[in-house]
């Protein structure tokens, strides 16, 4: 299920969402490392709670196509290269990009809302975590029908939940938050005759 056997041609094919995204967040990156114009873009972009509130909005979506550091990006990419397709197959574009614009915007207002004025942060992880949570939602309403996503995406929340607060310098209010926007627009998105279809596709 969440194992990639496609070519190369093939991924960027069926998963043209989940491929757009992952070049954009690689290519931003790359653009960072540039002298003087990197250290624009990331000033530019970085979700920074005063910024905000003195009316710069775009920060609210521009850190999901930021990351600090190379270890950073390339965890949060192979998270959405791992489990993006999935979700991107079985909701189609326009949903999966909701999902995860609208999971990834409720981790930076969530974080906007709790974290002091002076808080930076950046990241695609409450966009990520979105995407877990939606995951969440087709469990919900296939408990029984889905056995093997059970065993596998279960554990993986879990897991991710706990490393949130495990592990420092993560924006775990944007976690929380992104998934918690995932399991929400999920549960609008993954009615029970949706899950006997996908059921039957697999």
């Amino acid at each position: 299920m969440f194992i990639r056997t496609e070519s190369f041609k093939q991924y960027l094919r069926l998963y043209p969402v989940v491929s757009t995204l992952i070049a954009l967040n690689l290519l931003v990156h790359v653009l960072t490392w540039v002298p003087i114009l990197g250290g624009q873009i990331f000033n530019f972009g970085v979700g920074s709670n005063y910024w905000i509130s003195e009316g710069e909005w775009w920060r609210l979506f521009t850190p999901m196509f930021l990351h600090g550091g190379i270890m950073h990006l390339l965890f949060n990419m192979f998270s959405l290269f791992l489990f993006g397709p999935e979700l991107e197959r079985l909701t189609g574009k326009v949903r999966f990009i909701t999902i995860y614009a609208v999971a990834g915007f409720a981790g930076t207002f969530a974080t906007y809302l709790l974290q002091p004025l002076d808080y930076l942060h950046v990241g695609a992880s409450g966009a990520i975590f979105g995407i877990f949570g939606a995951f969440g939602a087709l469990l919900y309403y296939g408990r029984r029908a889905l056995p093997q996503l059970r065993q596998i995406i279960l554990p993986i929340i879990v897991i991710s939940i706990i490393m949130t607060f495990l592990t420092p310098n993560v924006n775990a209010t944007a976690h929380i938050a992104g998934l918690i926007a995932g399991f929400l627009i999920g549960l609008s998105y993954f009615h029970p005759k949706r899950i006997v279809s996908w059921k039957k596709k697999r």
